[in-house]
Order: structure tokens, then C-alpha cells, then sequence
């Protein structure tokens, strides 16, 4: 019986399984490469917003506590936005006549919220607590970056699952005493392993098994 095909469809052959793999190989490299770039995570990007509201002023420069603003954080699972009041607390009479600031006063004057736009928006699916956190030794400035430093607010930290586990694996690694959870010079200590361990103890804080649990964070 002849031959069918020809002695260089071996080498054809061999070089498409070749070229399969690492084409295979290099869009899973594409997609994890997107699927972790600022594109993708908006981590470090600005958002518009209706006010320019500048964190790096008003923490940084005046001092503000994060939960003069946002003082639902350590009693609920949602770090609430101020309502337009908190805002007019000083404004109605700093920079009480400031075209910057005519949406805050227009909200106030008709009782109508003004329309943020959302800088940290994690998924339907995946749920967060934030006083569960807080109350852990997690601070503000881990997740949310140096904020008094921002004079736009913009997302620190990608927020991704792979993130998030770093965390829930190692919680040792980033946990800090209570009192130092608001603070936004906050520097982790030489013996940050050592004092992690002890408050991981102390707080209570669940075993990895349960941390890393899908429904922990997937209800």
C-alpha cells in the first residue's frame, strides 16, 4: 500500500502540537496579565466624582478621624458614606460660599443624596464586613491605602480573591493592636510575625480552614 503522507507531515504534526501548547500557554498568560492590571481591578484609578472631595486635606491636613465620616464602620458591615449633613457641619459655614462645593449645599437644600460614584465596588457575590475586620486589628490603611495622602480618592489595593486570601492565610502578617486601626502613618513593627501571632490569639480571630472557607466570603 503506498505511503499517504508524505515524511515532512511528521515534522508538521509535531510542530502543531508545538505550537498548540505554547499558544495555549501564552493566552492564559494574557488573561492572568489583564485579569491583574489596573485595567481590570481599576486599582489606582480616579474616579469622577460630583465633589471633588480630597481625603488628603481633610485627613491629612485638618486630622480628621475616618469615622467622623464614616462612623458606621466598627457596628456594621457597610463603612456608610456621610450624609450631606456631616458635610455642612463645617460647610455651611467654611467655604460656605464655594461654586465646588454648590452640590453639597443643593443636596442639602432639596434632601437629596448626592450621587458618589463608588470607588471600592466588590461583587454581588462576594460579601465583606467591615466591622468584623476593624474589630480583628485590620486597619483602614491596609486595605484602603495612605487616604490622607489622596487628594482623589482612588482604590489601593486590586480587592481581587487572590488578594484577599494573602490575608485570610497569613492574618498574622498584617493584623495591629485596636488602638492602631485608624491610623494612617500606622508602620508594622520588626517583630510584626511575633505580635501578629499574639493578637491573632487574643482577638479571637478564626483558624485558616475557616478564613479560607468559601462560604466566608460566598453566602
Amino acid at each position: 500500500m503506498p505511503q499517504i503522507f508524505h515524511r515532512s507531515a511528521n515534522i508538521y504534526s509535531k510542530a502543531s502540537i508545538v505550537g498548540g501548547v505554547l499558544f495555549a500557554g501564552l493566552a492564559l498568560t494574557l488573561i492572568l496579565t489583564i485579569s491583574r492590571s489596573s485595567y481590570a481591578t481599576q486599582q489606582n484609578v480616579n474616579r469622577d466624582q460630583p465633589v471633588p472631595f480630597s481625603h488628603a486635606h481633610h485627613v491629612g491636613g485638618m486630622g480628621l478621624d475616618c469615622r467622623y465620616c464614616h462612623n458606621s464602620v466598627e457596628i456594621s458591615s457597610s463603612a456608610n458614606v456621610p450624609p450631606t449633613k456631616t458635610c455642612m457641619n463645617c460647610h455651611s459655614m467654611v467655604w460656605n460660599e464655594s461654586p465646588t462645593l454648590e452640590p453639597v449645599r443643593a443636596s442639602f437644600r432639596t434632601n437629596e443624596s448626592i450621587a458618589w460614584t463608588r470607588v471600592h465596588d466588590l461583587p454581588d457575590y462576594v460579601y465583606f464586613n467591615h466591622s468584623i475586620h476593624v474589630n480583628k486589628g485590620v486597619g483602614c490603611q491596609t486595605c484602603h491605602g495612605q487616604v490622607d495622602r489622596m487628594a482623589l480618592m482612588a482604590q489601593h489595593s486590586p480587592l481581587t480573591m487572590e488578594w484577599c486570601l494573602d490575608c485570610h492565610r497569613q492574618p498574622e502578617r498584617y493584623v495591629r493592636k485596636r488602638e492602631d486601626v485608624f491610623r494612617m502613618d500606622y508602620v508594622p513593627p520588626s517583630n510584626q510575625l511575633e505580635l501578629g501571632k499574639q493578637l491573632v490569639a487574643e482577638y479571637k480571630i478564626a483558624k485558616t480552614e475557616n478564613l479560607t472557607s468559601c462560604s466566608t466570603c460566598h453566602r
